[in-house]
């Protein structure tokens, strides 16, 4: 039977990505080591990385001049780390809340810097992106930030907003390599690996590189963007393995077509999916606005909540693993990232019909 996981991160990595780092794992291209034997220094492993910088550089269409890192840390750390790099001599930071993870960044550069919530759809419980027409920024802000895919809440910006000359930054964890994205309508993108480039432990900065002198004294020489760029991410030690693995997940999306190919495999998925939630006739509900429903991420709930264990447990004995909501929101989640195949898709789609067939 096969088996499909639905895990929001750690996620599903194509399988000729694992199978390929299976074969190299104790003797990467005659070298006699393993990557993770590796020293960060040696020749081996800057070929790796350099080759990873470029691929990631070449699907995203990144120019000169912006530095591509690899980091250590997740977004949660750069949610710290991004108000220390930008700050300099501003004082407020303006913000679009558009659910838990936005909060989370929220919370941090709290710490460091006034926060100006310009826009949020905390009215309508998260459930939708704010217009821009309605957003209210800052005459003075450091930089904007959004969140552009929220994992737990489903919502995605299917638009790039315009922030005049103030930077744009974006938390893109859940949805960076889904699809084309203009580059240099950002200041930073920043991204965690483990949802559709890698492993856990490994944080991807594109970062604008007149942007590096913005650093507040305090920041931390491993947590410097300007720092770690001239030192080529390798200041400290990085998270090499991490790097290695998420370079061979670059070559397989070059060898897909690159991301305006896997956005159409992408787009496929998530209409299949959301087509049977909407023609349920309301035994599966997502609630977000139709518009700003996420490709990545697709939380449901069941009419009668206390069918929920019996629609996990029949999941898991298909193969259909990981669905359960997120616990501060419940309900189910399919997150659905490049790496999930369109088979993966259709099964939990006849397991739902199948379910509403036996129970509603």
């Amino acid at each position: 039977m096969p088996v499909f996981n639905f895990s929001a991160g750690p996620a599903v990595l194509p399988k000729e990505v694992l199978k390929r780092a299976a074969d190299e794992m104790l003797d990467w291209h005659g070298s006699g080591m393993s990557v993770m034997e590796m020293s960060h220094r040696g020749p081996e492993f800057i070929s790796i990385a350099e080759k990873a910088e470029a691929d990631l550089r070449k699907l995203l269409s990144v120019a000169d001049d912006y530095a591509v890192l690899f980091l250590q840390g997740g977004a949660i750390a750069e949610n710290a780390v991004v108000p220390m790099n930008l700050l300099g001599e501003k004082k407020t930071i303006d913000f679009v809340n558009t659910g838990e993870w936005s909060k989370k960044s929220i919370k941090e550069a709290k710490k460091y810097a006034q926060v100006h919530i310009a826009a949020s759809s905390e009215d309508r419980n998260f459930t939708y992106v704010p217009a821009r027409e309605t957003w209210k920024l800052s005459p003075d802000a450091a930089y904007v930030h959004i969140c552009s895919n929220e994992t737990i809440g489903g919502v995605e910006y299917h638009f790039t907003p315009e922030v005049g000359s103030v930077p744009l930054v974006a938390d893109m964890s859940s949805h960076i390599l889904s699809r084309p994205i203009d580059v240099s309508k950002y200041g930073v993108i920043y991204a965690g690996a483990q949802k559709n480039v890698g492993p856990a432990g490994l944080t991807l900065v594109i970062v604008r590189k007149d942007l590096l002198d913005r650093a507040l004294p305090i920041t931390p020489s491993v947590f410097h963007w300007k720092e770690q760029a001239e030192a080529d991410s390798m200041l400290n030690t990085p998270p090499t393995y991490a790097i290695y693995i998420a370079g061979l997940v670059f070559e397989w999306l070059l060898a897909q077509g690159g991301v305006a190919a896997i956005e159409r495999k992408n787009i496929a998925k998530a209409q299949l999916l959301y087509d049977a939630i909407d023609a349920s006739g309301g035994f599966y509900v997502n609630p977000v606005e139709k518009k700003d429903r996420s490709r990545m991420n697709v939380p449901f709930r069941l009419r009668d909540e206390s069918l929920d264990g019996a629609f996990l447990k029949g999941a898991q004995a298909r193969g259909l693993l990981q669905l359960k909501g997120h616990r501060s929101v419940g309900g189910m989640r399919a997150s659905i990232y490049n790496a999930m195949p369109v088979e993966g898709v259709q099964a939990l789609v006849d397991w739902m019909l199948e379910f509403q067939r036996t129970h509603g």
